[in-house]
């Protein structure tokens, strides 16, 4: 199956498979703003295919299929394990796929956020989002929902570039 970013999706584990066409794709800075627009791309739009799936990956290295197991064992609770922010981060999204992201949800219940740190709770800063150097890359953002948790110094840059700061979620945690 063809990715819209000119990848190929792959088998066991959600891998991607690299093609050779040419794809403009984004870098981020941030990555925990790269981990909120993966959400809305892999998990709420669904137009980022297969979805990430670190017992997959860890089960491909022959490292186990159990996630939670695998992070208490390796000291990796309250931490985002090392091969998913590995994947995540050499993830390429293609500038196509950006531009159709017009909303994005900042919430501690993300659930890429689970895929990271399987043994984490939500209460510490560890997925805060920094900068918003990176809304550069959505053109075509509008709405931002969730964003008291960004803080007010980047909720002002929100409303700066005309991105509607809607605090809260409809219907609580996604």
């Amino acid at each position: 199956m063809r990715h819209p970013r000119g990848r190929r999706t792959g088998g066991g584990g959600g891998a991607f498979t690299r093609c050779h066409g040419v794809v403009p794709t984004a870098r981020f800075k941030d990555f925990n703003f790269k981990l909120v627009v993966i959400e809305q791309l892999m998990y709420v739009d669904e137009k980022l295919t297969p979805q990430f799936s670190l017992a997959g990956l860890l089960k491909e290295k022959g490292l186990g299929d159990d996630t939670w197991e695998y992070a208490q064992k390796h000291d990796l609770a309250y931490r985002v394990v090392s091969e998913a922010r590995a994947y995540l981060e050499s993830l390429e999204l293609g500038d196509e796929l950006l531009a159709g992201v017009e909303e994005l949800r900042v919430d501690g219940g993300n659930r890429v956020y689970r895929k990271c740190a399987p043994v984490w709770d939500g209460e510490d800063g560890l997925f805060d989002v920094t900068s918003l150097e990176d809304l550069a890359l959505l053109p075509n953002l509008r709405r931002v929902l969730g964003s008291e948790l960004l803080g007010p110094d980047l909720a002002g840059v929100l409303e700066s570039r005309d991105i509607a700061a809607d605090q809260g979620l409809p219907g609580g945690s996604c």
